[in-house]
């Protein structure tokens, strides 16, 4: 890691193209969940015995079906979660109508726009910004 950058987790450009001339939103998107998975990967990987699931391969043994234990479940909840991303195998993806990520990515943003709802303004911020309206509707009654 660079050492200007050490500690940061300091991604730049989500959503930009030509050199940051143009914007593109569902680019935004994309590299939204691009970003996730690095700063998920900065994180690290924990190795233990658990993680490695020792007492698991000791219970069933070398060569069984590790795939349909609980703690394989429980563990692959831990990798990063990928919503554009599209990890299926190819003839899913082509029965599931074989969107591309940027199709995928650009179907998000229009969800985004149709439906978010800003969290409200807590209480003492719509208090000093009423107090401002109130303020500035009097100097230009003056």
């Amino acid at each position: 890691m660079l050492p200007a950058l050490a500690g940061a987790n300091v991604i730049y450009g989500l959503g930009m193209l030509e050199m940051g001339i143009t914007f593109d939103l569902a680019q935004l998107v994309l590299d939204h969940e691009i970003a996730g998975m690095v700063l998920h990967s900065l994180e690290g990987i924990v190795v233990n015995d658990e993680t490695l699931s020792v007492d698991v391969i000791r219970e069933l043994g070398i060569g069984k079906d590790y795939m349909s234990h609980e703690s394989t479940y429980k563990h692959m909840k831990s990798q990063s979660q990928v919503q554009i991303i599209d990890r299926r195998m190819r003839e899913d993806w082509e029965i599931a109508g074989s969107k591309d990520a940027y199709k995928r990515a650009h179907d998000r943003m229009l969800e985004i726009l149709e439906t978010y709802q800003p969290p409200p303004l807590p209480a003492n911020v719509l208090n000093t910004i009423q107090s401002i309206v109130e303020e500035a509707e009097k100097e230009l009654v003056r």
